[in-house]
């Protein structure tokens, strides 16, 4: 990276400079006739007596006078649209500057070292990253436009005043000496505060990031009062530092107002003496009085600019001097992609390596040892004895102080990243998971470089994309073309991904996992599955009917019948709806806070009308004050905790005083003088209701048959535009709309029945099996989303996760730290034994937790002190140990 701003400019935009500069100075002459026409009106077309010339033509007074005025708004309106034209291309080159800088920094990042990035705090990153570009990127636009621009407006305009009298262009730029030499001055000391305010903010900036990620302790702890006080002293020291700018800033500005305003002073006394005397006309002195006001501006821009410089200059040199940190990787290492990555096999050979921490005390001391590989390498020892910082030297991924690591003659600190990043997996606890669907985070280990060109469509689509990317400097990839490499998950082709996938999750035990996530979700993209668990269907209805005792567990949505374990409006719909238009929670919603001419206005508007034709409205309302009425009664005394709330979840604690409310300054027999927001609160209580669930008596037979009644009307009516809002269920069709599970049901699991999901669950997945479907239910689990960070997964999903996809691009070398210890202890030796049999015939190296453990492996590294003995274990698990060939690491 560049380490001035000006060099950062001069390097990547000199072109587009000098496009900036020429088109600026061509709008100089343009100003200057701009100026100097005034003059020629006043003194001729008005106070002249002609004969008047233009061009050759004779001219009377009021032709005359038109035509200079007609050229005056010609050159107006052409100077107009070349500052246009100037101001929009400094803007592109502004965002283009601005988004190189961005993906540069953002670069930088993913060479840190790694011990760098733990010092670090992320919120500092993304504000230097994102926040405090902003001004750099604004500044490379303006860096030679404004000075070009401004300045020329002002030379120009002096010498068109000298040009009229050299005595009012001497008063025109008396006071620009004191200007030049004060306000330099004082901008320098608001330059050092800013500064200091920047580093203050920064600092605010990681209080508030460390709060985030700590509420837990610090309330724990009591300590939200010592935070807070910490907090305010922190925001104290940002409003002293504003304080004291806002002062400078301010005296800067009075005395460039008072200045500005002696102008017209000079002008008006000194040339109205000249116009006296007759040593100038009064035409050239009205344009001179015009001009000069013309130059308060490009004098203020100039010295906003200065002010800019100053402080752009400080910020990019901080900014980049935060990305510059020592040991930072060589960019040649992640850009280089050689033709073919070598197989990391061989020897494996640690030699010397040292690896020191921020005060330069060791943590590993000069280690050596030897391997052959392919082996299974286990690293024991006490915690905090340099475990970590071994797997990671061996992973390629921490550089030691001294020494190296040599694969096979290659040594690691020599291959570039698109090498050990193919030939070497590492997995670590806790792991990283990313913001995307499982299967986006499996494939990641598999997305090196485009595998394919995009479509020509979408690359003639892409073009413009290209182009400015190439103008920016960014990554010469597009992110839309394919990615994955089939060839290193072993594969050779997609059809064969969705087993190998399963494969891998398999061996991790996040199978079931999965499975259960793809039951719960639609197919998806997935095609061809619908009549597949369409069958799975038919087979489970048959299973069910052949079994009194499982066929009453199951209530089976019929066209002509009221599901009595159901909701109300999911009896009503009888349908899945397909986006928000017709959301259940949603149906009785305040009509008005919908967007006019929106889908979901018109959805909502329908199902209301749907209610008035056929009857229901009004009394759904009377039924939703009775469960009003009910739940006041019932929850009076309750905590909120209690199990009623969840029983019945018609209103939730919060809103039991706005319901108690209501019903005590309403009636049953005069609803309809509540306001319409009260009663769409108490038309939404019955969507809810379930007959066998809550078995409140609300739900009549008549109440059954206008709902049946309902649903008919409602789909034979439905709008066209509506069509695609709502899957409606049919039991001879796959339901799109609906999950996997919902499909194969095609109804409720009845209330009351011991047992009922456990054991209808265990028939599914019987049912999956036998028709071989359990992998494609998987397949459509794996487009689950895993959320940021992977919050939406369980601590042990996300480690299985990791070790899934490391398992998937089939590594050389598989380096796993602590990667177990996050997984259930019953499932750890499956576990480890599914990846040991993954990697047979490849290397596997791994720190253990105990002895016992350290059987199942070749070799043993015993780190202690920063000393490391090596053992070989000549027999199978539990055989005895060889242990003559104990060798110290000293030696």
């Amino acid at each position: 990276m560049e380490f001035s701003i000006f060099s950062f400019v001069r390097r990547y935009s000199a072109p587009q400079q000098m496009t900036i500069l020429a088109l600026s100075l061509s709008s100089l002459p343009l100003l200057y006739m701009t100026l100097d026409l005034p003059k020629t009106i006043i003194n001729e077309a008005l106070s002249g007596e002609g004969p008047f010339h233009f061009l050759g033509y004779d001219l009377d007074q009021v032709s005359y006078l038109m035509t200079l005025c007609g050229l005056f708004l010609s050159l107006v309106l052409a100077g107009g649209v070349l500052k246009y034209v100037t101001n929009v291309y400094v803007g592109i080159v502004a965002e283009r500057m601005l988004r190189r800088l961005r993906y540069q920094l953002y670069a930088q990042v993913m060479r840190f070292p790694l011990g760098h990035l733990k010092r670090v705090s992320q919120g500092e990153l993304v504000q230097l990253i994102n926040a405090e570009t902003e001004p750099l990127g604004g500044f490379v636009g303006d860096a030679l436009s404004v000075p070009a621009i401004q300045g020329g407006t002002l030379l120009t305009t002096l010498l068109f005043m000298f040009m009229q009298d050299w005595v009012l262009g001497l008063a025109a730029v008396a006071l620009y000496p004191l200007q030049i030499w004060l306000i330099p001055k004082l901008q320098r000391q608001v330059n050092e505060l800013g500064k200091l305010r920047v580093r203050q903010v920064r600092k605010n900036a990681e209080r508030i990031s460390e709060m985030a990620s700590s509420v837990r302790d610090i309330r724990a702890n009591d300590a939200t009062w010592w935070e807070r006080a910490r907090f305010s002293n922190d925001l104290f020291a940002v409003y002293d530092l504003r304080f004291q700018i806002y002062k400078k800033k301010f005296l800067i500005k009075f005395i460039n107002n008072f200045i500005a305003q002696l102008g017209p002073f000079f002008f008006f006394s000194i040339g109205g003496y000249l116009v006296i005397q007759g040593n100038i006309t009064i035409g050239a002195l009205v344009a001179v009085v015009a001009a000069q006001k013309d130059m308060a501006s490009p004098w203020r821009e100039l010295l906003t600019y200065y002010q800019t410089l100053y402080d752009v200059k400080i910020k990019y040199e901080q900014v980049v001097a935060q990305f510059m940190p020592q040991g930072l990787r060589d960019s040649k290492l992640q850009d280089e992609e050689p033709a073919e990555a070598p197989r990391l096999q061989g020897e494996l050979q640690v030699a010397g390596v040292v690896v020191k921490d921020e005060d330069g005390d060791p943590l590993l001391d000069g280690i050596s040892f030897t391997v052959p590989l392919p082996a299974r390498l286990a690293i024991t020892g006490p915690a905090g004895g340099g475990r970590e910082e071994l797997t990671l030297v061996l992973a390629g991924l921490l550089q030691p102080d001294s020494g190296r690591v040599v694969i096979g003659g290659r040594d690691l600190a020599t291959l570039p990243e698109s090498v050990l990043g193919r030939r070497i997996a590492y997995v670590a606890q806790p792991t990283a998971i990313f913001a995307g669907s499982i299967r986006d985070n499996l494939l990641y280990g598999l997305r090196h470089r485009p595998t394919a060109p995009l479509d020509a469509a979408l690359e003639a689509s892409r073009a413009r994309y290209r182009l400015e990317t190439a103008r920016s400097g960014n990554a010469p990839y597009d992110a839309l073309a394919e990615w994955t490499a089939l060839g290193d998950a072993g594969i050779d082709g997609p059809e064969q991904l969705g087993a190998r996938l399963v494969g891998v999750l398999s061996a991790v035990r996040l199978d079931t996992d999965v499975y259960l996530l793809g039951l719960r979700s639609p197919v998806g993209d997935q095609v061809g599955l619908g009549d597949a668990f369409l069958e799975a269907r038919r087979v489970m209805h048959a299973r069910l009917e052949a079994d009194p005792r499982l066929a009453r567990l199951i209530e089976r949505f019929e066209p002509a019948s009221y599901n009595n374990n159901a909701t109300l409006a999911e009896n009503l719909l009888f349908g899945a709806p397909i986006g928000p238009a017709f959301d259940p929670e949603q149906l009785a919603a305040d009509l008005s806070k919908e967007k006019p001419g929106s889908i979901r206005l018109q959805a909502r508007s329908y199902f209301r009308e749907v209610l008035k034709r056929t009857g229901l409205l009004d009394e759904l309302r009377d039924v939703g004050w009775k469960l009003a009425v009910t739940m006041t009664e019932l929850f009076a005394d309750l905590p909120p905790d209690h199990e009623y709330f969840q029983q019945f979840n018609f209103v939730v604690a919060d809103e039991l005083p706005y319901y108690r409310k209501l019903v005590a300054r309403g009636d049953l027999s005069r609803l309809g003088d509540l306001p319409e927001a009260d009663r769409d609160r108490l038309l939404a209580l019955p969507f809810k209701l379930v007959q066998a669930r809550h078995r409140l008596g609300l739900i009549t037979p008549e109440l059954q048959a206008k709902v049946l009644s309902a649903r008919d009307y409602f789909r034979e009516h439905l709008p066209a535009e509506l069509r695609d809002t709502i899957a409606f269920f049919d039991p001879d069709r796959f339901n799109e709309a609906s999950s996997i599970q919902d499909n194969i049901l095609f109804g409720k699991i009845a209330y009351g029945q011991a047992q009922a999901n456990q054991r209808i669950s265990e028939v599914m997945a019987e049912v999956l099996a036998e028709l071989n479907l359990r992998d494609r239910v998987i397949e459509v689990g794996v487009g689950a989303e895993c959320g940021i960070g992977g919050n939406r997964l369980s601590p042990p999903q996300r480690q299985k996760l990791a070790l899934a996809r490391a398992l998937l691009k089939r590594p050389d070398v598989l380096i796993l730290f602590d990667a177990l210890l996050a997984i259930d202890s019953s499932e750890q030796a499956f576990v480890r034994d599914s990846i040991m049999a993954e990697m047979e015939g490849r290397t596997t190296i791994a720190t253990v937790p105990n002895e016992e453990v350290a059987k199942r492996f070749d070799y043993v590294l015993l780190l202690e002190g920063g000393h490391v003995a090596i053992r070989r274990n000549d027999q199978k698990p539990g055989g005895r140990q060889d242990e003559r060939q104990l060798v110290t690491a000293s030696e």
